[in-house]
């Protein structure tokens, strides 16, 4: 079952970071330059559709599999352990990514205009760079790279 649970959660991770990385290295110089909101709307309606179902296998699939290396959730906080130390900073940078999305959501995307797309691109960048830290961090688990 873990490999399972494993194999989606980095399926998960590859469509969430590929899109992160997608959107800000592709589509977000060219919304910045050319002000074109609606293309921006364009690539986030069609990229929800699987980048949130995505994210929600990632974190349903990485509580599985951190109970499973760790079956004692008041451990998860303990930065001695290395195995503790990498879901801690897994939950921290889940914590961070769910900060930023919120604020965007409310604060940012219903207001959005030609305006304020940069502020839209302050989210946009540290999201995608948090995604490609879950990855090093969940590579570090079987790398030791984090112990």
């Amino acid at each position: 079952m873990y490999n399972v649970v494993l194999f989606f959660h980095l399926l998960g991770a590859t469509v969430w970071t590929g899109g992160h990385l997608i959107l800000a290295c592709t589509i977000l110089p060219r919304v910045l330059r050319e002000k074109d909101i609606a293309f921006l709307s364009q690539f986030e309606s069609s990229y929800e559709k699987i980048g949130i179902p995505a994210l929600i296998i990632q974190i349903l699939s990485g509580l599985y599999l951190a109970s499973t290396l760790l079956p004692n959730l008041s451990q998860w906080f303990n930065f001695s352990d290395p195995v503790s130390r990498l879901i801690s900073f897994k939950l921290i940078l889940l914590v961070c990514t769910f900060l930023l999305a919120i604020d965007a959501r409310l604060r940012i995307i219903p207001n959005l205009s030609k305006a304020n797309l940069k502020s839209l691109a302050y989210h946009i960048i540290p999201v995608t760079i948090l995604s490609i830290l879950f990855i090093f961090v969940g590579f570090s688990f079987k790398s030791g790279w984090l112990y």
